[in-house]
């Protein structure tokens, strides 16, 4: 037989807990029902299981068990609707469903008529479900396909090769005059023009990069000279 308890406060609200045997609940991480406030105990509270009712003990905690508002002093039994405490974290009592027992004679009753139906199967839906599968999809195409010469339209003549005869075709668009189809086609030349602001800024740059070489050549002639004056 298995308990059921639902918070009904703190971060686990609505979550239900089955309990089917006894279950040590506290914020130890090896405890069955595992409370991480800082408010329970390591080891608080202990649900027992006594001939399929259930029971609540207290383990000594430091802020208590309580069940209906009442401070538990030792263990107690619970029953369906009780509400138990871990310090703040309040938990619904949901008592487990009785299984209905039904009686031998209308149990055979059930498996007879079970067994007889499963007898009496018509053999044609059997029969009807087994060709559906045997049939590809390609085949399933093919019966949906074409109607036979026979069943078309009664005016339409076909000459020996099978191809209608008295239908249109449409001709190709006729070729303008002075055009050669067989001419190779010469691509265009493209020509690209550099903006004339960029040859500017390219003159610019030139020029720049020209005076300041000219401007170290000076310099380090200059220095030369100053060298050999002063030694």
């Amino acid at each position: 037989m298995t308990w059921k308890i639902q918070a009904i406060s703190g971060d686990l609200t609505g979550q239900e807990i089955s309990i089917d045997r006894d279950m040590l609940v506290g914020r130890h991480q090896q405890a069955d029902i595992v409370l991480q406030q800082s408010e329970i105990s390591r080891k608080h509270a202990a649900f027992l299981i006594k001939e399929q009712a259930l029971w609540l003990q207290d383990l000594n905690s430091s802020n208590g068990t309580f069940i209906n508002d009442v401070r538990l002093d030792g263990e107690s039994l619970l029953k369906q609707g009780d509400i138990v405490q871990f310090a703040s974290l309040k938990f619904s009592v949901l008592a487990p469903a009785k299984a209905v027992d039904v009686p031998v004679e209308i149990q055979q009753s059930i498996n007879e008529t079970q067994s007889v139906e499963a007898i009496q199967q018509p053999a044609e839906a059997v029969a009807v479900s087994e060709t559906a599968q045997e049939k590809s999809a390609a085949q399933q195409m093919n019966d949906q396909g074409m109607p036979e010469l026979k069943e078309r339209d009664g005016s339409v003549q076909l000459t020996r090769d099978g191809m209608p005869t008295n239908v249109g075709i449409p001709k190709p668009a006729p070729i303008p005059e002075g055009v050669d189809v067989n001419a190779p086609v010469t691509p265009e030349a493209c020509n690209v023009e550099i903006p004339e602001s960029c040859v500017e800024q390219e003159k610019e740059a030139q020029k720049n990069a020209s005076v300041g070489l000219i401007s170290v050549i000076v310099l380090v002639i200059l220095a030369i000279i100053a060298w050999v004056m002063f030694k």
